[in-house]
């Protein structure tokens, strides 16, 4: 299995996280999705998978999609509100 890491904006309580959890748990391909609402962080566990269906299960969810974690420079909080 390969981890990947995403930022994910507009998260803001446990129930965030939990929709989040939800929409993206339903991808082929994806064994394990644990989201921290504090942080913006995603990080999704599976066989394959593709970014493109992540991406449209978050935006799917309501929230914003901001990609890999290691494209941004760290402490950025743009995906925080």
């Amino acid at each position: 299995m390969s981890a990947k890491i995403y930022l994910v904006g507009g998260m803001t309580c446990k129930n965030c996280k939990a929709h989040v959890e939800k929409e993206i748990k339903g991808i082929n391909g994806v064994q394990e999705v644990v989201a921290d609402h504090l942080t913006g962080l995603v990080t999704v566990d599976g066989a394959q998978f593709q970014e493109e269906m992540v991406k449209m299960a978050v935006e799917n969810a309501g929230y914003r999609f901001g990609g890999p974690a290691d494209s941004f420079a760290p402490g950025s909080d743009l995906w925080l509100s």
